[in-house]
């Protein structure tokens, strides 16, 4: 048994090594939002802000306000009502109303071929005008100055796309916990210190906040590419630096914040319509990626109260380590340093969400978004 324990922690410690010093390196190359200036030496394009709505009473006037308070002077707010059932369409005229520069479009019909959300934005853009155009989600709050700070970096280094960290804000200490267990995964599967490196692959999209050049949207294809994709987002910044744009990410922490889910059961029900997709769909893949998080990420947990000697001491290294990165993934965030210390569990979480996302997601021949049901054969018809 000391045997095998002894060579598992020190695999356990040589994927920590693999996977922690690339991500604590790479984290310092990204750029944050608020070392960047609001002035620009010249004319300031015209950005077109598009944002994709659906039920979403409980967070959109913090986040739509917020937007009406960018200090932009060319900026145009484009709001799709995507076929709500709440008071989210009533909100909208009514800030409307008190706001002519906010454009408001009601869908009541979703074509066949797409994904509510992916149409919703693609409708956006076909009312849009600018040079350049922001996707972001409804709940996000951003600071007044974080989009010309944003639009000045673009400019300034020609670049194409970029993506933008955010803050997360969760109501309890595990849900935080989740997120940057979740952050550490995500830029390690990502790699996005990568992005600015054409040879390299690492690539990333973020939902709340993607500026794109409205040129470089047409010339990849627009939404149309992965209109049956739940991880538009991820396959958005995907498809970009695939078709040989330029591509940085920014962390936009303590500038921009999102309420992200009220609760565990909120978060779990909310991750099974891309849970499976983060996969492409394959379930061989679903369950090594499990298997490995259970080995790697939970185990050395329980191994140090049976393990001795030296393997005991490799067992808290491990330990260590994965608190390191959940740390400097806290810092990063701007999250409770403390919530490093709930990564064995929220580990299990994520890979109790995943396991039930992709059983559902079979059981039920698809996913099941915004009230509207999706064939798996149909998703996975949409590769990227």
């Amino acid at each position: 048994m000391n045997d095998w324990l002894f060579y598992l922690a020190i695999a356990n410690l040589s994927i920590c090594a693999i996977v922690g010093i690339p991500l604590v390196l790479g984290m310092r190359k990204i750029r944050k939002i608020g070392d960047i200036s609001p002035d620009l030496d010249g004319p300031w394009p015209r950005v077109s802000v598009i944002v994709a709505a659906r039920n979403e009473e409980r967070d959109i006037e913090a986040g739509l306000r917020s937007l009406l308070q960018l200090d932009y002077d060319d900026l145009e707010i484009i709001v799709v009502n995507d076929r709500s059932t709440d008071h989210t369409g009533d909100i909208l005229d009514r800030i409307a109303d008190e706001h002519p520069r906010l454009i408001v479009a009601h869908l009541n019909e979703l074509p066949a071929g797409w994904l509510g959300k992916n149409h919703a934005l693609f409708y956006g853009t076909t009312r849009a005008s600018g040079e350049l155009i922001l996707f972001t989600d409804a709940d996000v709050v951003m600071e007044p100055t974080i989009l010309r700070r944003a639009v000045h970096y673009l400019v300034e280094h020609e670049i194409d796309h970029l993506p933008m960290l955010f803050e997360v804000r969760m109501p309890n200490w595990l849900l935080e916990s989740f997120v940057i267990t979740f952050s550490v995964y995500l830029m390690t599967y990502c790699r996005p210190w990568q992005c600015p490196n054409p040879k390299r692959a690492g690539h990333i999209g973020i939902g709340g906040f993607n500026l794109v050049r409205a040129d470089v949207y047409q010339k990849i294809g627009t939404h149309e590419v992965i209109r049956m994709r739940p991880d538009d987002d991820l396959k958005f910044g995907k498809l970009i630096k695939r078709e040989g744009f330029r591509q940085e990410l920014l962390n936009g922490a303590g500038m921009m914040y999102v309420p992200w889910y009220a609760s565990i059961r909120e978060m779990v029900v909310g991750l099974e319509k891309n849970a499976f997709s983060g996969v492409d769909y394959s379930v061989t893949y679903s369950v090594f990626a499990g298997v490995c998080m259970l080995l790697f990420n939970v185990f050395p947990f329980v191994a140090v109260f049976f393990a001795a000697g030296t393997t005991w001491w490799l067992y808290v290294a491990v330990i260590l380590s994965l608190w390191g990165m959940g740390a400097w993934a806290a810092y990063h965030g701007k999250a409770r340093l403390s919530c490093c210390l709930g990564f064995p569990l929220a580990a299990l979480m994520f890979v109790f969400v995943q396991w039930r996302a992709v059983t559902l997601n079979l059981w039920q021949g698809g996913i099941r978004w915004r009230d509207t049901h999706y064939s798996l054969a149909e998703l996975k018809a949409n590769k990227l």
